[in-house]
């Protein structure tokens, strides 16, 4: 007797296949933190807690002076939409710190669409001081980012920060980029300012803001010495075409110098003149 031929068993369904996501990374969404403590030991500076984990990735860097120096390097592509990224940084009473970054920040949109945040919270003691000197920040097209500092500063502390924004890489447009500062001195407000700039930004590339400009850049120099020799305003750069820089005094020791140029070459030609009059 002929045995009937069974029908062929069909292949297994093949799994959808998840887009590809960057070396390093599990899925959307990464939440890392970075944390840096200094304190003063036996004359110097001393960095007790030097910690980071996600992208960031804490050298230490041959020490000036008295001053300990950290490095904070890219260990992966960040932030991406929906990662959560933070940096703690401390210093204790009479410590001296010098913080700055291997590379560019560059923002990118990521396997999602929805906004990265990077927060930035600063903390320095008395007698202290802390320079926040980070390579620029670079907010690429389709990217949402949303960046804020917080800084506390005691009475007797000093603080050098400086920050640089690019909107867009050569030859695309800017993604999507708001960024809060806040300071904090004896717990009381020295400045607070907030900036919107890129696609839904209303006003953004107009001429009461950025004016056709790209490359956006501040120093934040807080210093008691200040009380003692107050700066004056000051603008800088003749030729509005090539970016200009203003110094304003704060009301406290303090001075904020804010400067806008079509590219970082500019924009640091004109924070370095503006800083050496300070």
């Amino acid at each position: 007797m002929s045995r009937a031929a069974l029908p062929p068993t069909p292949p297994p369904a093949l799994a959808s296949t998840p887009p590809p996501t960057p070396a390093g990374r599990a899925g959307p969404g990464v939440h890392a933190t970075a944390r840096i403590r200094a304190a003063r030991a036996q004359g110097t500076t001393v960095l007790p807690v030097l910690t980071g984990d996600g992208p960031f990735d804490l050298r230490r860097a041959r020490s000036h002076g008295d001053q300990a120096r950290v490095c904070i390097l890219g260990a992966m592509s960040a932030p991406l939409g929906g990662d959560r990224l933070r940096i703690e940084a401390t210093a204790g009473p009479g410590a001296h710190l010098h913080i700055t970054t291997a590379a560019a920040t560059l923002a990118l949109r990521g396997p999602t669409t929805a906004h990265a945040t990077y927060d930035v919270h600063l903390t320095v003691a008395d007698h202290a001081s802390l320079h926040w000197l980070p390579q620029p920040l670079i907010s690429a097209v389709r990217s949402n980012l949303r960046q804020s500092c917080t800084i506390d500063l005691a009475p007797t502390a000093r603080l050098l920060l400086r920050e640089e924004v690019v909107l867009g890489r050569s030859g695309e447009g800017p993604g999507r980029l708001t960024t809060r500062l806040t300071v904090r001195r004896d717990a009381r407000p020295l400045l607070d300012q907030q900036t919107m700039y890129g696609p839904g930004a209303p006003g953004w590339d107009g001429p009461a803001i950025l004016a056709g400009h790209r490359a956006i850049g501040q120093i934040l120099l807080v210093d008691p010495a200040l009380d003692q020799h107050p700066p004056h305003a000051r603008l800088f750069g003749d030729d509005p075409a090539t970016g200009q820089a203003v110094l304003t005094p704060l009301a406290g020791p303090a001075l904020l110098i804010t400067a806008l140029a079509p590219n970082t070459l500019h924009l640091r030609r004109l924070l370095d003149a503006a800083h050496h009059i300070a």
